[in-house]
């Protein structure tokens, strides 16, 4: 794979004995759209996630396998900074060789932001720029996603934390590419991967890129038997994180295209809705409890997103015509191309039911993927 290429990764849960990575195709997408199918939603059975890895020439294009690790009592992981760009990590914490420090490159051995607690062992899996599928058949897909800017309501700025000077409790650890790793390491389920990393955000603070793509990031999540979209973005304190998650019903599919696409969240129902628990109150805060009011009732995407971050249609065509493709009966019944907010108007729901079982992935994204 040159360096020059992007593309389309797709992982599926249809094997039992180990992760595999079923295909690479080279799209000329220029934002990140990412599906997930329900395992009744395909013709074998499979839990399924899409990447559409479109960060632009300098991605470094590497597909690695992370090998299983026993870690010492009281052990602590580090945790890195996350440039996409070549090299992504440059080190021998991860136990790949194809990291190790080049001297012919003048690379070094990183220093990590900071630390966490080590668990006692942890899952080998195939990463790329994301954490993508570990041997407990967990695997990932991702968007990302603007959000709104706290220091502009009021709340402060996130503050990333810096190597060797960091603060506890007062800067922001983790990106989404190092939660997903954790994820990788620990999770031998969907639910569990999304409980990880919200709890990992919340406690030790998420950043997001600052800049054209968004701040906020979203996470396709699946196992052999269900998926979960995740959606997180930074909190107002500048060192702490939001998050939201919803259960895929089995059925249906769904679209993530580079915005937030959870709406009404119902956090007493942990079997379907799983997020921070004091999201009406840090809305509340600053007036955002329109659409956030409580528990039981919360808009993820009115209250947090900032929305289409292009221009308008940016996401909401993507979404439509994935919709149109996959769940034709429901977009003829209820769903339009046109719209004129997509945020506020919430013309597409998160999943819709599938219309037809797909049978691979990649060949609906080599006819369909522009």
């Amino acid at each position: 794979v040159s360096t020059q290429s992007t593309g389309t990764f797709v992982f599926s849960n249809m094997l039992r004995s180990s992760p595999v990575l079923l295909a690479y195709l080279p799209v000329l997408a220029l934002g990140c759209t990412s599906l997930i199918l329900g395992k009744d939603a395909t013709a074998d059975g499979s839990v399924m996630a899409t990447h559409t890895n479109d960060g632009g020439g300098t991605t470094d294009p590497r597909v690695v396998r992370v090998p299983p690790m026993r870690h010492g009592a009281h052990s602590r992981r580090p945790v890195f900074e996350t440039p996409e760009s070549y090299p992504r990590y440059s080190g021998r914490a991860r136990g790949v060789t194809a990291y190790y420090p080049d001297p012919a490159l003048n690379q070094t051995e990183w220093v990590p932001l900071g630390w966490v607690d080590q668990v006692e062992e942890t899952y080998g899996y195939l990463e790329q720029t994301y954490g993508a599928l570990n041997q407990a058949q967990v695997g990932i897909g991702e968007s990302t996603c603007s959000a709104i800017s706290w220091s502009k309501l009021g709340g402060n700025a996130t503050q990333k934390c810096k190597p060797q000077d960091r603060s506890p409790g007062e800067c922001a650890l983790f990106s989404v590419d190092e939660l997903s790793r954790v994820c990788m390491e620990r999770a031998s389920s969907a639910r569990e991967c999304v409980i990880i990393m919200g709890g990992m955000a919340e406690t030790h603070g998420f950043y997001g890129e600052d800049g054209f793509e968004g701040t906020g990031e979203s996470l396709l999540v699946v196992d052999k038997h269900e998926g979960w979209i995740f959606h997180v973005l930074a909190d107002p304190t500048g060192h702490g994180a939001i998050w939201g998650a919803e259960r895929v019903p089995d059925d249906h599919v769904g679209v993530v295209a580079n915005m937030f696409t959870i709406r009404s969240m119902n956090l007493s129902n942990p079997d379907r809705w799983l997020g921070t628990r004091d999201m009406p109150q840090i809305a509340a805060r600053y007036n955002l409890s329109e659409h956030c009011s409580s528990l039981t009732s919360c808009d993820f995407t009115r209250t947090f997103s900032d929305g289409e971050y292009s221009h308008k249609f940016y996401s909401g065509r993507r979404m439509w015509r994935a919709y149109d493709l996959l769940a034709h009966s429901y977009t003829s019944a209820h769903l339009t191309p046109s719209y004129d907010n997509l945020k506020a108007d919430a013309p597409y729901p998160s999943s819709a039911l599938a219309h037809r079982c797909l049978r691979s992935a990649s060949r609906f994204l080599s006819r369909n993927t522009v």
